[in-house]
This record gives C-alpha cells, structure tokens and sequence, in this order.
C-alpha cells in the first residue's frame, strides 16, 4: 500500500466537469481516483490526467460497487481527504410525458448515487477529516419546464448536503454543494462548441474547487452558486 498525504475521488469523471477537476487536483498533488460507467472513456480519461491516477469503472446506482470502489482507492493511497460527487444524467420533458424509466434513471443517479458515494466515503474521511463537493445545478433551486425529474434530484441533493454539512462538521469533514447555471459540457449529448464560450467552462469549476480546498479551515462557504458573467450575447455583424 502506497501512503499519500491527500487523496480525491471524484465520480463521473470521464470527460466534462468531473475530468477537469481530477485534473486540477492531479496538479496540486492529489492522488486521484476516477470512475465511470464506461470502462474504456475512463482509463482514457485517467491517463489524461497523470500521475497514477486510477480509472475505475463505477455505476454510482449500485451501492456495492461503490462501496468496492472507494475501499480499493483507499487500499491502493492509504486514506481519503477529498470527495467530489459529479456522477448525474438529465432527461427534460413534460412530466406527463417523462418515462418512469428516465425518472428512476435521474433520481437514482443524481440522488440516490450521491448518497450511496458519501456514505462509503465518510468512514475514511472521518479519519483525519476531509471535504465533500456535491456537484448540484442552479435547477436544485429554481424549477423550470421540462425539468420535473432533473429538479426533483436536485433539489433533493441540495437537502442531502445541507443536512451531511449538519451531520459531519463535527468530524472536521466540510460538505460544500456547488450549483452552477449553464457549463459548456457534454452532459445530455451536448457538443460544446465556440458558441458555448460565453458559459461557465469546466476549467472555471475546477479552479473553484482547488479555491475552496485552500480557503483558511476555519472558514466553510457551505453553497456557492455560479454563472456566467453574462449572458449569451450574439455577436454583432
């Protein structure tokens, strides 16, 4: 067993925001752990960002398979000191028309996953404290048309962390959610293009993560909203 003094683990790693934050704390010094669902996009993803970082494959809605895989990082880098919870789909439509199947899907990722991660995590982060990211949306507090399941997981993993921030700071583990408006990402099949500069960009959260590590430890900002600086202006002719 290899010792490290700082370890994350951060789910739905492979591309997007999830990717550039593994990245950002490889390059503090962070011994990461990435998964994802698909085996090939996250060994890829892993060697992208260096420094032995892990690729696992992970589905975040099977509470074992979590449990496995954050006992195998804390086996392979002897602890755990940062969590980011990233792992979550979206299906938009109106709720008369949305699918069971797309509800369940949401739910059990975006909330249900966020639980069963945390709760295989907070044993090693009790151990010498450590920090929490729950990745929500601007939608966990602001409903909109089509977003019936979407809101629901978001608003829903708002409460979680509001009451996991209630929960563990007395074991020095900090639990901050960050909601974010628009980000130029893949996630429901984007294609992020030039057009997408005038949004936040993954870089921009990653860099928002590694700020909120080194904020003094007497200081917790337990919910930062972000969005874009301006809104989508089309250029002028």
């Amino acid at each position: 067993m290899t010792e490290q003094k700082t370890s994350a683990f951060v789910t739905g790693a492979s591309k997007g925001i999830g990717l550039a934050v593994a990245q950002a704390l490889a390059a503090e010094g962070y011994a990461v752990t990435l998964t994802s669902r698909k085996q090939d996009e996250v060994e890829a993803a892993a060697q992208q960002v260096g420094g032995g970082a892990r690729g696992v494959v992970c589905d975040v809605r099977d509470p074992a398979a979590v449990q496995s895989a954050v006992d195998a990082h804390v086996g392979a880098f002897g602890g755990l000191d940062v969590l980011f919870v990233n792992a979550g789909v979206g299906v938009f439509g109106n709720v008369e028309d949305l699918s069971i199947e797309d509800w369940q899907a949401m739910i059990d990722t975006n909330l249900s996953g966020a639980f069963y991660t945390v709760k295989a995590a907070i044993p090693a982060l009790k151990q010498g404290g450590g920090y929490i990211f729950t990745l929500s949306s601007l939608a966990g507090r602001n409903a909109m048309p089509g977003g019936g399941g979407y809101n629901a997981s978001k608003f829903g993993l708002n409460g979680l962390s509001e009451v996991m921030n209630l929960d563990l700071r007395q074991h020095d583990i900090k639990v901050t959610q960050i909601m974010p408006g628009s980000v130029a990402t893949e996630f429901g099949g984007h294609q992020p293009t030039d057009a997408d500069a005038w949004k936040i960009q993954p870089e921009d959260l990653a860099q928002l993560t590694v700020d909120l590590l080194n904020m003094p430890a007497r200081t917790l900002p337990s919910r930062v909203e972000v969005r874009p600086a301006r809104p989508d202006r089309k250029p002028k002719n």
